[in-house]
């Protein structure tokens, strides 16, 4: 295997990283923005208050998006091992 080929795997697999953690982190991100801007609106500065809708809205992003979170991981999975042969074969 090459460097190049072990580069590529890399990113590939950085780049599903992170277009798998986009949603939760989206998701927080806006409910965390809300919230904020409920608290400096009211000036209601408890900092728990921000956990629980945060928690529940990644929850919920985690169920909408869990199936094809879980395709995106298995695909990259399989087409990782079935490019194993291949990547023996070429040596380096």
């Amino acid at each position: 295997m090459s460097d190049v080929t072990a580069v590529h795997i890399g990113m590939t697999a950085l780049v599903l990283a992170a277009k798998l953690c986009a949603p939760m982190l989206l998701t927080a991100l806006v409910v965390g923005f809300g919230i904020s801007l409920f608290q400096s609106v009211t000036q209601l500065q408890e900092q728990t208050i921000a956990f629980v809708p945060k928690a529940l809205a990644v929850g919920t992003a985690i169920v909408f998006c869990g199936k094809w979170m879980l395709h995106e991981l298995t695909s990259f999975t399989t087409a990782l091992y079935d490019s194993i042969p291949g990547l023996l074969t070429h040596g380096g």
